[in-house]
């Protein structure tokens, strides 16, 4: 880790008013680079003024494209290089086609799109345009999950694995656009596709996939993967949280049982953005072909029809 980046890049990040963009706005900073510009319908961006107060801002995307295309023309020491994507899931694609169409590359976070079909179109414009789109999945970047993935590819054994993620999410959720399935994607486009990507890179492709609960905000199902059998569970329902965890005060349980082994990835959802950022302007930042297979998972599994399997559920499940 600790990549080099050797010239100040000028940024743009789109949805500057989200949950996600405070990371974002550090690892532009931490990476050496500044923002000039910002564009949210909601205009409660103070967070800026903590790192780009200079940042022009705009609540209208028409005028925010507008001004790219203006800074764009003005040369190479003005345009935009990167505009860093923090839009709701269902305008991704959307806000890279404005990225490529001002010749910036794009930062997307995840899911890159919500439609996998959409992926080809992208692949298309990429190919038309001098900018490069590039994900977030940070996952990749956690030494203990980095290190589980060359045991496995290592050795030819399957592996029992049990994933269970629940965080805990208010009232405001469903009246968001994180509580549509058509915005968001739904509970396993919007809060497991990290999970998915992970289990892929980690124990290989799919070939079997079952889906034991389908709710708004539980659900739950069976893989067979490559290398592993994969029992999995995922809740925003805060019933779900298990007391000791409640006791402690905590909001969240992110826990993957691979064997008996407990495998920790608590600390990798929030803290990796900067080197996230490192490695894409270093040249080696995740591409649309690294964001496919957990987005087309994703998609398999929102649209199969639910049907138990007692002996394949996850005991969150099952429990009484």
């Amino acid at each position: 880790m600790g990549l080099v980046v050797r010239s100040v890049k000028n940024f743009a990040l789109i949805g500057v008013g989200g949950f996600v963009a405070p990371r974002h706005l550090a690892a532009i900073a931490e990476t050496g680079n500044r923002l000039v510009a910002a564009c949210d319908p909601h205009d409660s961006v103070g967070v800026m003024d903590r790192t780009f107060p200079e940042a022009r801002f705009f609540t209208e995307i028409e005028r925010f494209d507008r001004y790219l295309e203006k800074l764009r023309r003005q040369g190479d020491g003005e345009r935009v290089g990167v505009i860093s994507i923090c839009s709701p899931n269902y305008l991704h694609d959307a806000h890279v086609r404005l990225a490529l169409r001002v010749g910036a590359d794009a930062i997307c976070e995840k899911p890159l799109v919500i439609n996998p079909w959409n992926l080809d179109q992208l692949e298309a414009l990429e190919d038309e345009s001098p900018g490069r789109v590039y994900t977030v999945l940070q996952l990749r970047l956690v030494d203990s999950l980095r290190k589980l993935r060359d045991e496995v590819r290592a050795s030819p054994a399957r592996h029992d694995v049990e994933l269970t993620y629940v965080t805990r999410r208010g009232r405001w959720y469903d009246a968001s656009w994180k509580g549509s399935g058509e915005k968001s994607g739904g509970l396993v486009m919007n809060i497991g596709v990290h999970l998915l990507d992970l289990l892929l890179w980690i124990f290989g492709p799919a070939s079997r996939v079952e889906v034991h609960v389908a709710e708004r905000a539980r659900a739950a199902g069976f893989m067979e993967l490559e290398r592993a059998d994969v029992r999995w569970f995922l809740s925003v329902d805060p019933v779900d949280l298990p007391e000791p965890v409640r006791a402690a005060g905590g909001h969240a349980l992110r826990s993957m049982r691979v064997g008996a082994r407990e495998v920790d990835f608590s600390e990798g959802f929030g803290e990796l953005h900067t080197e996230v950022y490192r490695r894409t302007l270093a040249g080696e930042g995740y591409r649309i072909a690294d964001a496919r297979p957990s987005i087309e998972l994703a998609y398999r599994i929102r649209t199969a029809a639910p049907g138990p399997d007692a002996e394949r559920t996850h005991p969150f499940v099952r429990r009484p």
